[in-house]
């Protein structure tokens, strides 16, 4: 007769993915096979992006009001805080997750800072009291430094310094921003350019001898999903414009061709930034480190799109104090910046010929040129867009064509 061992001694049993709670945080395989982004990530994009929105929000506000300027330099400064937190952890994690239950208690105390950050975006713009932001930004960045200790501690050798070299970093440049709430009004402008090129000089200096594991489809996917994330936030915030517009002000011939323009705009923006295989130009850090910087403007950019169509439509309706040619410019300016900073990055990279290489950048400028065509501007920016992506599909399918052709003519 047998009998089972009693509770007391009997092992208990393994977390359900068979590793234990916590466990060292070691650097992944840079070609791992079948990397993608984890629901930790997902649900930290989404988080993020509700700081994006709050940035949207008040630059709306700025702009309607007729403080456009003011406004910009906000949105950029918040937007800067929000995109280099989430920038960090992307690479970090794409290096170094390990899923552990430490890994996502930190990971969870960065989305607080988010979320801290956020409740702060609207004193930030209507009160200059950026209190709440630097507080907010502080424990993400804190966090991940943290998290580079850890990846310090279970490292050795040239790895181990650059972990060190990146906490530190990270940690110095918290003193900086920290002196943000003691300069006057006047200095802080260039304390916070002074500390944003320290801040980009962080990586570049850590990643010096010894790169990190960052995985390129992984980095890849985890930029297309924020991409998405912010387009779909740009339709949302479009959708409530036209809605309130729809309902306050019963102007539905007004809102309709900005709506109809706003869906275009965003719809091509979503198929021109996902034509190409942009993992596949991510090959070294000097390459990827470009590539990521530059994503600053395209999230922005992308972001600001909703702003501008939000903009537009409470001009049409006449609750924003602004001319046409202003709320025009709200959306196509940054429309244009999408458009070619998404070419300058990936999109030339992978284009053949005059032709091809051409089709963004003129899009760019005929966007730019729609401004002037009062309150159709945004319809017909639509329409540019759309057949930017039309004119890009047919020549690469007449290229592809082409090289088939020449391909299978010595076959025969």
């Amino acid at each position: 007769m047998t009998s089972r061992p009693s509770s007391a001694t009997e092992p208990s049993a393994p977390p359900p993915d068979g590793h234990p709670p916590v466990r060292r945080l070691k650097a992944r395989h840079r070609h791992e096979a079948h990397r993608t982004a984890t629901p930790l990530e997902l649900f930290f994009d989404l988080c993020f992006v509700v700081a994006i929105a709050q940035a949207g929000v008040q630059l709306v506000h700025s702009v309607a009001e007729g403080h456009a300027g003011q406004g910009v330099l906000n949105y950029a400064m918040v937007f800067f805080a929000i995109w280099w937190a989430w920038m960090n952890f992307a690479w970090f994690a794409s290096a170094y997750d390990n899923d552990d239950v430490l890994y996502r208690v930190v990971t969870l105390v960065q989305i607080a800072g988010v979320l801290v950050l956020a409740a702060g975006v609207s004193r930030a713009f209507e009160d200059h009291d950026w209190v709440a932001v630097i507080i907010g930004y502080a424990i993400m960045r804190v966090a991940m430094s943290a998290q580079w200790l850890r990846a310090a501690r279970s490292a050795g050798g040239a790895e181990r310094a650059m972990a060190l070299r990146y906490a530190g970093g990270v940690l110095l440049c918290q003193v900086g921003w920290l002196g943000l709430l003691f300069v006057p009004d006047g200095g802080q402008g260039w304390l916070f350019l002074a500390m944003v090129v320290l801040e980009l000089c962080v990586p570049a200096f850590a990643e010096r001898k010894h790169p990190s594991a960052w995985h390129p489809h992984h980095i890849s996917e985890r930029y297309g999903l924020l991409t998405i994330i912010v387009l779909g936030e740009t339709i949302a915030a479009a959708t409530v414009a036209v809605k309130s517009g729809i309902e306050e002000n019963d102007a539905l011939g007004e809102v309709l061709p900005i709506a109809a323009g706003g869906l275009l705009i965003v719809f091509s923006a979503w198929w021109i930034y996902f034509v190409v295989p942009v993992h596949s130009h991510l090959r070294s850090n000097r390459q990827s480190f470009l590539w990521g910087y530059g994503h600053y403007l395209v999230f922005a950019s992308a972001a600001a799109i909703g702003a501008g169509l939000e903009v537009a439509v409470e001009q049409a309706v006449g609750k924003a104090h602004v001319s046409t040619l202003v709320a025009s410019f709200a959306v196509t300016l940054p429309t244009a910046v999408f458009l070619l900073t998404v070419w300058a990055l990936h999109a030339r990279h992978f284009k053949v010929g005059v032709a091809e290489q051409l089709v963004l950048p003129t899009a760019a400028l005929l966007v730019l040129a729609c401004t002037f065509l009062g309150g159709e501007a945004v319809l017909v920016a639509g329409i540019v867009l759309a057949l930017a992506v039309s004119a890009g599909v047919t020549l690469t399918a007449q290229r592809t064509e082409r090289e088939r052709r020449r391909t299978a003519a010595p076959a025969a």
